[in-house]
């Protein structure tokens, strides 16, 4: 079984990873019941041979189940199987739900705060993020300019406080952030978004601020749903070289 990368269905189409394609296989798997609550996933070695896939990309499709709540892996005993279904992913300390609840309290206002109070300096270095993250082509790199990217909104606000809500749950931010870019495509949607954000700042707009990270936070949430919804409510269509349910 070759698990090449793919498209998806849906506008625009979107090519869809082998890690993508290993994660959609071993979550169908799970939610069908081929691996109850309680069993034992195959071994690396053994799903590596069976799906023809390298160790890097099965390990970054078992973090994922992992943080989709569906599995939990034990040290020394393998990767167990703890639902059947999907309800709230977790990245870090956080459950998904919690995160985004307290995102729109926290740093939609930030935002607004920030149109208004934001300096030259703040301007400058939100602009020279923004400028990096747009040319950045690995996730990994990207990712981490996005929690500074958040943070720098935040120090805008000129409240310390603001700052340190943000850092406490940085982790957390990133740890989605990755999840959306990996099964959601994200980034490019972001720069974009971060974007209507920084332009927002500049022209001192509190209104346009916080509509900016409102509809950030939308799309965050949009994609996440969409991740989570069962196989056979989303997008992707199977193809040549992918698994059939």
């Amino acid at each position: 079984m070759n698990l090449s990368d793919s498209r998806t269905a849906g506008q625009p189409p979107r090519r869809i990873s082998a890690m993508e394609a290993v994660l959609a296989h071993l979550r169908a798997a799970i939610e069908r019941g081929d691996y109850a609550i309680g069993d034992k996933l195959p071994s690396e070695a053994e799903l590596c041979r069976t799906l023809e896939i390298s160790r890097p990309v099965l390990r970054e499709a078992l973090r994922a189940l992992q943080t989709m709540g569906l599995t939990v892996s034990k040290t020394g005993k393998g990767t167990f199987v703890v639902a059947s279904a999907v309800e709230d992913p977790t990245f870090g300390d956080y459950a998904a739900s919690d995160l985004l609840e307290v995102r729109r309290h926290v740093e939609i206002p930030v935002a607004g705060y920030a149109a208004l109070r934001r300096t030259p300096e703040n301007l400058d270095h939100l602009a020279h993020l923004l400028d990096r993250m747009e040319r950045e082509t690995d996730t990994t790199a990207w990712v981490a300019m996005d929690t500074l990217f958040h943070l720098a909104v935040a120090e805008a606000a000129q409240n310390p406080v603001f700052r340190r809500v943000i850092e406490e749950i940085r982790d957390a931010l990133a740890r989605q952030s990755a999840f959306l870019n990996e099964l959601g495509g994200r980034r490019e949607q972001s720069n974009r978004e971060h974007r209507a954000i920084v332009e927002a700042l500049l022209d001192g707009s509190e209104h346009d601020a916080v509509e900016a990270m409102s509809h950030h936070l939308d799309r965050v949430e949009t994609t996440l749903t969409d991740i989570v919804r069962p196989p056979g409510k989303g997008t992707d269509t199977p193809t040549e070289g992918e698994p059939q349910a």
